[in-house]
């Protein structure tokens, strides 16, 4: 076994993580960091460490997944849980509080965003309670303090800074009203018995985490979101997610931009969905759907990317065309090297993802390129070519509902309504 691949096998073992999801370099940076730091002379000794030292095992784990979060991201799920929130509150009368899980939940912008749209939309505090879980104690403790800077802000409206936080010199401090309602406790998702003492919730945020793990993994988390939610219970999902959703059996509510799902042959509450389910729309067909990438030697370039919905690092137009140069000429193997050198030098980037899957699509690869659009549409959700050529191979696997779904938005791209 080689230096690095047992730390990326002792990951995988602790929380899952799909090592092809980060890249080894990222691994192999995080153990130089910490044995730079000093708590080992060398990756041998750091490893027999990391098997005594449950400290430092969080350590690693924090060192390899960076959170990248901020207040209301992707508002319209927000919106949703508000709609859903007000009948199924009509229906508990008071018996219980409303019951919801924010899991990972970094630090914190997520579950403090769901407390702050409940509040807004005037449901008193007493009516509900959000638990928030993450594996990191250290991102835990720095939620609990609720100070954040200007990169926990991001979008247009803010107004809800002036109304929940106290602007200070070292940043944003969220009222303690708001804090209050969150409860944080530190937890691994495939840790036996998670939160097995907690009844199930009635709502449930689970974003961007199942695109870390492999297809095994995926299915065993899917069970215990699954296990924590009610039978009428709703799970919030990222927008890479949704095709794996539908794949594994789970329905979507239909609301447009919060990728809600529940249970399976669970009736929806007809009050606040019964205006928010779009109309049904055909089945996609091989004539209206995008056509897959053609032969290696003519692979397409990409049109000029949407606008970000998250800040990425964007490679210089030149060295897309680069790759783009490579790929034109049938060099589809220093194409590929290219995008991977560029991802260790700037970092994640949505156009340098979609390139990779359109090189693996080229070369044959098709559940590669799709772990590559979704990587993609993690760092940006509305990007046209990775969301077409994505429903391109669901529909070639027979998938036609998650392919249509992904169309839909990428044709709403297009129209400028996404």
């Amino acid at each position: 076994m080689n230096g690095e691949q047992r730390f990326c096998d002792f990951l995988k073992a602790h929380i899952g993580l799909d090592v092809g999801s980060v890249g080894a370099p990222v691994v192999a940076r995080a153990v130089a960091q910490r044995v730079a730091s000093g708590v080992a002379a060398d990756n041998d000794g750091y490893w027999e460490l990391l098997q005594q030292s449950k400290q430092e095992q969080v350590a690693l784990i924090d060192a390899v997944i960076v959170p990248e979060t901020w207040f209301f991201r992707y508002p319209e799920s927000f919106a949703a849980l508000v709609r859903l929130a007000r009948p199924r509150l009509e229906r508990i009368a008071g018996a219980r509080p409303l019951r919801i899980l924010s899991l990972p939940c970094a630090t914190g912008e997520e579950p403090y965003s769901i407390a702050m749209a409940l509040l807004d939309a005037g449901i008193a505090a007493p009516l509900f309670r959000i638990d928030a879980l993450d594996v990191s104690q250290r991102v835990i403790e720095r939620a609990q303090l609720g100070l954040y800077g200007k990169n926990s802000f991001r979008g247009e409206d803010l107004a809800y800074r002036a109304r929940h936080f106290a602007n200070r010199d070292d940043g944003y401090l969220l009222h303690q009203a708001v804090r209050d309602q969150v409860r944080f406790r530190c937890g691994n998702l495939l840790q036996h018995g998670l939160l097995a003492e907690e009844a199930p919730y009635d709502l449930l945020f689970c974003r961007n985490l199942l695109i870390y793990f492999d297809q095994a993994t995926q299915e065993q988390v899917l069970e215990v979101l699954k296990r924590l939610t009610r039978l009428d219970g709703v799970l919030f999902i990222g927008p890479a997610e949704a095709s794996l959703f539908s794949r594994l059996g789970m329905q979507s509510l239909g609301i447009p931009q919060a990728f809600a799902f529940q249970h399976p042959s669970e009736p929806t509450n007809p009050t606040p969905t019964a205006t928010l389910r779009p109309p049904p729309a055909a089945a996609p067909t091989a004539q209206r759907m995008p056509r897959p990438v053609p032969a290696p030697r003519r692979a397409p370039r990409p049109a000029p990317p949407t606008p970000p919905n998250a800040p990425t690092a964007a490679p210089p137009d030149d060295e897309l065309r680069t790759v783009a140069g490579l790929a034109d000429q049938g060099r589809l193997s220093e194409a590929r090297q290219r995008c991977e050198q560029l991802l260790r030098a700037q970092g994640p980037s949505a156009d340098l993802f979609y390139w990779l899957g359109l090189l693996s699509d080229a070369g044959g690869q098709a559940r590669e390129a799709q772990d590559y659009y979704r990587k993609a549409l993690y760092l940006q959700p509305q990007h046209r070519e990775a969301l077409s050529h994505l429903a391109t191979l669901l529909a070639a696997r027979g998938d036609l509902a998650g392919a249509r779904r992904l169309q839909e938005r990428a044709n709403r791209g297009v129209n400028g309504d996404g």
